[in-house]
């Protein structure tokens, strides 16, 4: 539901009705999308993310309704989807920078992975 649609708020202090959260979502994820083919093919994160990304950019674009899109997508009202793609976008972001699927610099502590001590 848009605003076109009669939607005039979230009912989420600081979260504004998107009026065109599919243009939004495209973009971001297409955005995200470039960035993850950036990464090795075999980095966990990327493996993961796109799977994710690929099956709401589907959903975006084959699916109008933005109630029936917001049920398909079960993670809350649109605008929280659309706050969550920014989130992962910067996220990839960060991993670019990060570079988690290198090897260490140097060797673990003993117990590094251990949970619980």
């Amino acid at each position: 539901a848009s605003k076109a649609a009669g939607k005039l708020t979230t009912g989420l202090t600081g979260l504004a009705v998107n009026s065109t959260p599919h243009i939004s979502l495209t973009a971001l994820y297409d955005r995200t999308l470039k960035l993850l083919a950036r990464m090795p093919a075999d980095a966990k994160y990327r493996q993961s993310t796109e799977a994710i990304v690929k099956e709401r950019l589907a959903a975006v674009n084959s699916e109008p309704d933005i109630s029936r899109l917001e049920k398909r997508i079960n993670c809350g009202q649109i605008e929280e989807v659309v706050q969550q793609a920014e989130r992962e976008l910067q996220l990839a972001r960060n991993f670019l920078a990060w570079k988690p699927w290198e090897p260490l610099i140097g060797q673990a502590p003993p117990n590094q992975w251990k949970w619980p001590l």
